[in-house]
């Protein structure tokens, strides 16, 4: 999911955004973070990633089908963390669908992601195991 060190760009500079494809059909996409770095961006009115989004040089998100997969991976025993849905026509062209793990298009926004753009917050809690729980999308 992440870029080697020499190809990371900041994602508030235009001029680094890689080729990609744009939105396409998927009129959600979803953000795991901290619930605390929501609260944050609640007050600046946009959330400007984590520190894997900024050393990436843009926000990663995931489509309904990829985010279980994505709390497994990368948030396993975190506890207070936030799933933000988040509706991607209010993203534009600063939203790319890019190949990342094992393939796939993943949804990389470009720009700090607008509070008004999340549609929907859960807190998630962890399963037995440890994983974070994903509530039915």
């Amino acid at each position: 999911m992440t870029a080697p060190p020499s190809s990371r760009k900041r994602a508030h500079d235009p001029a680094h955004r890689p080729a990609g494809e744009t939105a396409r059909d998927q009129a959600l996409a979803y953000k795991i973070c901290l619930r605390g770095d929501w609260e944050a961006a609640q007050a600046a009115g946009a959330f400007a990633g984590a520190g894997i989004d900024l050393a990436d040089g843009y926000i990663h998100l995931s489509t309904a089908e990829q985010v279980g997969e994505t709390a497994r991976l990368y948030f396993h025993g975190q506890q207070n963390l936030a799933l933000l849905e988040v509706e991607t026509a209010a993203l534009g062209a600063d939203l790319r669908y890019e190949a990342s793990r094992g393939g796939a298009l993943f949804p990389h926004l470009y720009v700090p992601l607008p509070v008004a753009a999340v549609r929907r917050v859960w807190f998630l809690t962890l399963d037995a195991a440890g994983a974070p729980s994903i509530p039915e999308l």
